[in-house]
């Protein structure tokens, strides 16, 4: 599989018996289906997160991103709970793409996350 920000090849990780791929350039991460849902419950799952999160700031401006399984443009979208995480998800449900260090966030639900994710919900009632 070819990482669908940089072109490079993508490894197997493993953590706790799900696998996904990194790539070994960017180190972004491709969740085949939820299992980013999965391991952020996991203890210790952000290890599989090495990049740089300024390389992946700069990674997530890439817009047009096709899914590496079946090239279909993927739809960029914000995490509910931390809207400052956006992250690539394949239209057609083959997975999602996390830039180096978006897993890491991802997992870590701050107090003021909470409040971010209430006051944006609130705004969109009004």
């Amino acid at each position: 599989m070819e990482c669908p920000k940089c072109d490079s090849i993508m490894e197997d990780v493993t953590y706790h018996g799900l696998t996904v791929e990194r790539c070994t350039h960017c180190k972004g991460i491709w969740f085949p289906g939820i299992e980013h849902k999965q391991l952020k419950e996991i203890k210790g799952s952000e290890i599989i997160d090495i990049g740089s999160p300024e390389l992946g700031k700069e990674y997530d401006l890439l817009e047009d991103i096709h899914c590496p399984v079946c090239d279909t443009v993927m739809d960029r979208v914000p995490d509910l709970f931390q809207p400052h995480i956006h992250f690539e998800i394949c239209i057609h449900g083959h997975g999602s793409f996390f830039d180096a260090g978006e897993f890491k966030d991802f997992k870590e639900e701050t107090l003021s996350d909470f409040v971010r994710s209430l006051a944006m919900h609130l705004r969109k009632k009004k």
